[in-house]
């Protein structure tokens, strides 16, 4: 797979420029600000028609007249909490017609400890299970499209911690905002691995993206102002929105990755293999497919439980 020729500063807009996406029909979850709103905004100003599936629908209804002002597609609107199944199922139930687009972006991050109803950790319940959810409630419409892209939002945090199969939810273990935080962030890299395995011979493409550092989003909102502060004094290099999002477009759009699927990436390129003691690259533990396949199973028997319940 030859260079994208884009960079870490590459936008969203410009990634996507001289693509036409008209005809095709896109899913952006949490796209009502931030990394979210930017790839939806990319993504209709190349012709597509991008559903903004949202918890906060007036949020959504603003963040989509904004886009709808610099003459995009069709842009809608959708209600979805990630981490109400009965949301997801909703949404789901509600899709007609193919999907050649979804984009897994929303996601809660170094949150207090707080359980679902079904009584999973938040975090992985909201940034895996709930996506793991709505893909394969989704799967039938990516595969009418005959050929679609799954695109599942990660991020460096995943180098921190392995999915612990043990204790997913800490329910023996102490609360760690961050490891959980990290654990949610692998599960969506093995997600895109096995997804990707499971779905290639329905034309579906599945793969992880981390977008780089963007401070300033709402995903950032649990921090509290000490660890902004050391984050944004501590040397690391942030991208706006804008420059968040264009390896999310990169891999949902380049015609060059049709058939590139359980990959992840960073900086529009397909990620090196994590060196211990350097910074980023792609680890290990979230590229194993005994893990993916686990996860898998675990994920299809956390939901059969919660159905009966």
């Amino acid at each position: 797979m030859t260079g994208s020729g884009f960079t870490a500063q590459s936008t969203a807009a410009e990634v996507v420029g001289g693509i036409d996406l008209t005809g095709r029909r896109a899913v952006v979850t949490g796209a009502a600000s931030g990394i979210g709103l930017e790839t939806a905004r990319a993504l209709a100003g190349a012709g597509a028609e991008v559903t903004l599936a949202v918890r906060d629908t007036a949020a959504g209804e603003r963040a989509a007249a904004g886009i709808a002002s610099g003459g995009a597609g069709r842009v809608l609107v959708a209600p979805l909490d990630l981490a109400d199944q009965r949301s997801v199922a909703a949404f789901a139930a509600a899709w007609h017609g193919p999907l050649h687009v979804l984009v897994n972006n929303a996601g809660v991050m170094m949150t207090p400890q707080t359980r679902t109803p079904e009584g999973w950790e938040l975090q992985f319940a909201t940034n895996h299970l709930g996506h793991f959810a709505l893909a394969t409630r989704l799967h039938p419409a990516l595969a009418a499209a005959g050929r679609s892209r799954v695109v599942s939002l990660s991020s460096v945090a995943h180098l921190r911690s392995p999915v612990h199969f043990d204790d997913v939810h800490f329910r023996d273990r102490p609360y760690d905002a961050g490891l959980a935080y990290a654990q949610s962030k692998t599960a969506n890299v093995l997600f895109a691995v096995e997804a990707g395995r499971r779905w290639a011979a329905d034309g579906v493409t599945v793969n992880a993206v981390h977008p780089g550092a963007v401070l300033g989003t709402n995903l950032s909102r649990h921090l509290t102002r000490e660890a902004l502060d050391a984050a944004a004094s501590g040397g690391r290099t942030f991208k706006t929105p804008q420059q968040g999002a264009a390896t999310v477009v990169y891999v949902a759009t380049a015609p060059g990755l049709e058939r590139v699927a359980g990959r992840y990436f960073e900086d529009c390129a397909e990620a090196h293999r994590h060196i211990p003691g350097t910074s980023g690259g792609v680890a290990d533990h979230a590229l194993d497919p005994d893990a993916a396949a686990l996860l898998w199973r675990m994920s299809l028997d956390c939901l059969a439980a919660d159905v009966r319940g």
